[in-house]
């Protein structure tokens, strides 16, 4: 996701986001370790995604 978008958003919808993120990344983590993830990549760009996130949740001081 870009940091446009991510900045378009609202706290509520910032949270949501952070949540179903944090929630792929544990999925892909499970699948990677029994061996069932093609492309390790897929990782490391949800755990951008998630940094994203919690950057603009704090910029906007609702993360504590």
């Amino acid at each position: 996701m870009k940091i446009k978008e991510i900045r378009d958003l609202g706290v509520d919808e910032l949270q949501a986001k952070e949540k179903s993120f944090v929630e792929e990344l544990f999925r892909l983590r499970i699948r990677f370790a029994t061996g069932q993830l093609e492309s390790s990549s897929t990782i490391k760009k949800v755990k951008r995604d998630v940094a994203r996130v919690k950057t603009v949740l704090r910029e906007r001081g609702e993360l504590c």
